[in-house]
C-alpha cells in the first residue's frame, strides 16, 4: 500500500466526517502538501462507492458530500494498522541494520 494511494487518502479525509470533493482535497493537501487531480479524486470516490466503502449524501447546493460507511471505516483502520506495522518494522531495521 502506497501512502499516496488516492483511495486511502480519500478514506483518511472522510474519517473525520462527511465532506464534499473540495473539502476532501483540502484535507488531503493538509496531510500530503499536494492536491489530487480532479480525475484522481473523483475516480477514487467512484471506486470507493462501488466497493461500498463510501456513500454519497444528499446534495447541498452544488456540492455532494460523501461519508465513510462502516465497511469504509474498517478498511481504513486495517490499512492504517498495516502502514503502522510497516513503518515500525522499517524504522527498527534502519536502527539495527548496516550503515
Amino acid at each position: 500500500m502506497q501512502v499516496n494511494d488516492a483511495q486511502t487518502l480519500v478514506l483518511y479525509a472522510l474519517a473525520a466526517g462527511p465532506l464534499h470533493g473540495y473539502a476532501i482535497n483540502a484535507a488531503i493537501e493538509e496531510l500530503t502538501g499536494e492536491r489530487l487531480g480532479a480525475g484522481s479524486l473523483y475516480g477514487a470516490l467512484t471506486r470507493l462507492e462501488a466497493k461500498q466503502l463510501v456513500e454519497a449524501l444528499e446534495e447541498q447546493g452544488r456540492q455532494r458530500p460523501f461519508r465513510l460507511t462502516p465497511a469504509g471505516r474498517t478498511e481504513l483502520q486495517v490499512q492504517l494498522e498495516g502502514m503502522a506495522k510497516l513503518a515500525a518494522t522499517g524504522l527498527r531495521r534502519l536502527k539495527l541494520g548496516p550503515v
